[in-house]
């Protein structure tokens, strides 16, 4: 696999490809590179890799804020999903079964490291619209302080919905939880970030959906 992964990438308003947005033509190409790197064709997962690297680069991004530390997550994301390719049930989808793999290893990368720290000031954000002109006030550095204090299963799910667009079913499918947990985890979240918001003088609170 390439080295290839760039600056952090700079989202439009809905990230490619996202939950809603993958289709059977995208689980059947995906199910064919799949069926050929089994048969020995390792090239094959050049394929994956230039579908997915984006945006499994901006949701481990968006968990550790760190540039340096997300790419060599996503690094290693890959190549785990190469190693347990067989593993792969193919009656799943694979995107979902990557996107585990991903906010499972930044989860155990935020509870062994002990993670509390804002946005990486070396690179932008990986947002853009609304998103970034946030992130570039001094409210949105401060409430970038605010997530980073969120446990890593807060902040899962957050990321998850609010940056990655994704459903609470899809949520749940991902980090292989109940939909109620994922509901209970999100609004857990938006609360004490609803408090920093109070805090910071901001009394709008955090966007609901």
């Amino acid at each position: 696999m390439g080295e290839a992964w760039g600056a952090p990438v700079r989202l439009a308003a809905t990230p490619r490809p996202t939950f809603c947005a993958m289709n059977c033509t995208t689980d059947n190409e995906d199910n064919e590179c799949i069926r050929r790197c089994l048969d020995g064709d390792t090239d094959a997962f050049e394929g994956l890799v230039v579908r997915y690297q984006k945006p499994v680069f901006n949701a481990v991004y968006h968990m550790v804020r760190n540039y340096d530390d997300a790419r060599e997550i996503c690094q290693a994301v890959f190549l785990k999903a190469y190693v347990n390719l067989k593993a792969f049930d193919p009656n799943r989808r694979f995107f979902s079964w990557i996107y585990r793999i991903a906010m499972n290893d930044s989860i155990n990368f935020l509870s062994t490291t002990h993670q509390s720290e804002s946005i990486s000031p070396s690179y932008p954000s990986p947002a853009s619209g609304p998103a970034e002109n946030l992130e570039a006030s001094e409210l949105g550095q401060r409430m970038n302080e605010e997530i980073a204090k969120l446990s890593p299963e807060q902040r899962a799910v957050l990321v998850l919905r609010h940056f990655m667009n994704c459903s609470y079913e899809e949520i749940a499918e991902t980090l292989q939880i109940p939909e109620k947990t994922v509901k209970s985890r999100l609004f857990d979240a938006r609360q004490n970030l609803r408090v920093a918001f109070v805090a910071l003088g901001y009394r709008g609170g955090a966007s609901h959906g």
